[in-house]
């Protein structure tokens, strides 16, 4: 049976996540309820990243089977779907792709911005009081040398391993914010909120890089910060 990608972007302030749950709107249902008035028929979509409520996607993928013709054309799909998600495109693949196994990298990106800007609201989050961005890059870098990321990992997850490949982790300042930016092969439950919470610790001088590289060895959650909310929070990128 033919198999489909579709990317997709959406701002995730108004939902539940990425994934249907019961008794919540979530981007997944949004999608499969305007892919069924648009085809009449019912589609089920696995997906590439599930994103927590409130997290944002300049780049999410699912993928489905279809037994019926597909259209490669989403101005329709877009004009049913609500404001805030968009298809991006839909695209032919192999039987045998997978759009959650087959990814070799996501990229988050992480905002903050220090002046009250009501254009930024529900993109980045607000931290009004000083901190020190060059300890926070240090501590940035040194996530680079671990595998083990259990102390960044909510509890009541379901996952046999908590090693993580990071290919990048440092900040960056554009668009009048500071940018957390970090690229692995895969991330846990809550793992980009914790890390940047934890670092925004060090940046604070509650704790010092060596207490930052402790968190990391003691494979404790108890022991990282998972404070910081969601409106910061982009999947900017998934790579196949």
């Amino acid at each position: 049976m033919p198999r489909y990608f579709i990317e997709v972007s959406y701002k995730g302030t108004n939902y539940s996540g990425f994934q249907v749950q019961e008794n919540a709107n979530s981007i997944q249902a949004e999608l499969e309820k305007a892919l069924l008035i648009f085809y009449k028929h019912k589609f089920q979509l696995t997906g590439s990243s599930r994103t927590d409520a409130g997290v944002h996607a300049r780049q999410n993928f699912f993928h489905f089977d279809a037994e019926i013709s597909i259209k490669e054309d989403v101005y329709n799909l877009n004009a049913i779907l609500p404001w805030d998600i968009v298809v991006k495109r839909i695209f032919k693949v192999s039987d045998d792709s997978h759009c959650r196994f087959d990814a070799k990298t996501r990229e988050y990106h992480y905002y903050i911005y220090q002046h009250k800007n009501p254009f930024l609201q529900d993109v980045a989050y607000y931290v009004p009081y000083t901190i020190d961005m060059e300890l926070m890059q240090l501590a940035a870098k040194e996530i680079i040398g671990y595998t083990d990321f259990t102390s960044f990992s909510k509890r009541n997850t379901q996952v046999t391993s908590f090693n993580c490949t990071i290919y990048k982790s440092e900040w960056v300042q554009e668009e009048g914010c500071f940018v957390y930016k970090v690229k692995a092969n895969r991330f846990l439950r809550g793992m980009v909120k914790g890390l940047v919470g934890t670092m925004l610790l060090v940046g604070k001088r509650k704790i010092s890089i060596q207490d930052f590289k402790q968190i990391i060895q003691l494979r404790d959650c108890t022991k990282a910060d998972f404070s910081v909310n969601s409106d910061g929070l982009f999947l900017h990128e998934v790579t196949f």
